[in-house]
């Protein structure tokens, strides 16, 4: 891949937010610490996961956490963004942990950043019921009456997006449910559990609060008015469906017809709760036309025939060892794109996941991505795009879901049978570039 990483970046602005991210399912493992979630009784049905593992250990994080502090801290970032898990907060004890890890990020100097849902939904539960919205607001007042006077940045939900897709549409992630359409109400309920969460990190005197909602610009296949009509379609879907009612109070014309709510404008009220900022995962853009009549795979994940329009193959880019396009200008695009669409009412952005899927400790490609990508973001910004912060993904090489350990997005190599971390040339490339930024 080229790249122009041996050259500096240019100079972000000061006060600029870097970071890294995590996730609890992913790396903390001790399932026998803490209630059984969605997750592990997915991955305990044969042929969910490719590898066939399970996060059982993943990187045993939970035991392990002073020397992923102490990697923090060699790495010199100012902020860790790692999850909460709902399952080991409900379990006795299980709060303690996340208490034991803010109190040694700060030891550390890195900030804490906590997501209060990243997939690993209790498995007693159902976003499908609209009661789990209540349930997370409840479980968030707990996680900020106790971590609130050292916590100062929170975020709400995860890629509500992709949990809405592949865990209830798809059915390729937990729980494993194939709907299509009739997935709807998951998307509305964890957009109101949003909501809710705002308010409750509010009411316990937490402040500097967002979200990380997934988005990447859509490319339609074609000039031809079926493909641009498909991708708009799939835009609304999976970009304005979970940003519009937040940014704007209301869904996508014809959306909110399909929501589960007695009374739309209230949840949308609650939806829209204002935020000091909005979180961005953004790994490539979509190319969708029209239909094909044809099962299609985007990153692979199968496209059913059935749905209105059908993914393609991003041609004459490089890929990661995922398979996913290497488009680091789309970010820009996206940026700009959003600040277009919605104007003043858009917070200032942190982009709160980017990275790669990339084998080696020499991992020169995963340098060249995190490099054009920065490049990317800083074109954002000079386009006046307001943009405070980035973490990349990831830390350590984890559980990734459905795929199990097959693939690496860490800076650190995890050896995951000796449990062994060991930086990688993407670590110390990134603590150049962050101390080159002071």
């Amino acid at each position: 891949m080229a790249t122009d990483a041996g050259n500096p970046l240019p100079r972000f602005p000061a006060g600029f937010l870097w970071g890294v991210s995590t996730s609890a399912h992913q790396i903390e493992g001790a399932v026998d610490e803490r209630g059984p979630s969605v997750w592990d009784v997915f991955t305990a049905e044969p042929g969910r996961v490719k590898d066939g593992s399970t996060a059982a250990v993943a990187c045993d994080h939970y035991h392990r956490y002073p020397e992923d502090v102490a990697l923090l801290a060699g790495l010199g970032v100012d902020a860790y963004r790692f999850s909460v898990s709902w399952p080991r907060v409900s379990s006795p004890g299980g709060l303690d942990f996340y208490d034991r890890l803010v109190d040694e990020l700060c030891a550390a100097g890195v900030r804490p950043v906590p997501t209060l849902f990243h997939w690993d939904l209790p498995a007693s539960l159902d976003w499908l019921e609209r009661d789990t919205a209540a349930r997370f607001a409840d479980q968030v007042s707990v996680v900020a009456e106790r971590l609130t006077d050292r916590v100062g940045k929170w975020i709400t939900l995860n890629e509500p997006a992709e949990h809405t897709l592949l865990g209830h549409a798809l059915g390729v992630h937990a729980p494993g449910r194939r709907l299509l359409f009739d997935a709807l109400p998951v998307a509305h309920h964890q957009l109101l559990a949003h909501g809710l969460a705002v308010r409750a990190l509010r009411a316990a005197g937490a402040a500097d609060i967002g979200i990380a909602n997934s988005h990447g610009p859509t490319w339609p296949a074609s000039a031809d008015p079926a493909d641009t009509e498909a991708a708009d379609f799939y835009d609304t879907l999976l970009n304005r469906l979970f940003a519009d009612p937040i940014l704007l109070g209301e869904y996508p014309a014809s959306l909110g017809e399909l929501m589960p709510a007695a009374d739309l404008s209230a949840d949308l009220k609650v939806i829209a709760e204002p935020l000091d900022w909005y979180g961005v995962n953004y790994y490539a853009p979509t190319l969708v036309g029209a239909p094909l009549g044809t099962e299609t795979e985007f990153g692979g994940v199968p496209i059913p025939a059935e749905l209105p329009f059908s993914v393609r193959e991003i041609a004459d880019r490089p890929r990661t060892d995922f398979g996913w396009p290497v488009v680091p200008e789309g970010l820009t695009e996206l940026l700009c794109g959003f600040r277009e669409r919605y104007g003043d009412r858009l917070p200032p952005i942190v982009i709160t996941e980017n990275g790669c899927s990339y084998e080696g400790l020499d991992d020169q490609d995963r340098i060249a991505y995190l490099d054009a990508h920065l490049r990317a973001l800083h074109a954002a910004l000079t386009a006046g795009v307001d943009v405070r912060g980035y973490f990349a993904w990831s830390l350590l090489d984890n559980f990734e879901w459905a795929e199990g350990y097959a693939r690496r997005f860490g800076l650190v190599h995890v050896d995951y049978a000796t449990l062994e971390r060991v930086p990688k040339a993407s670590y110390h490339w990134f603590r150049e570039v962050l101390r080159a930024q002071r």
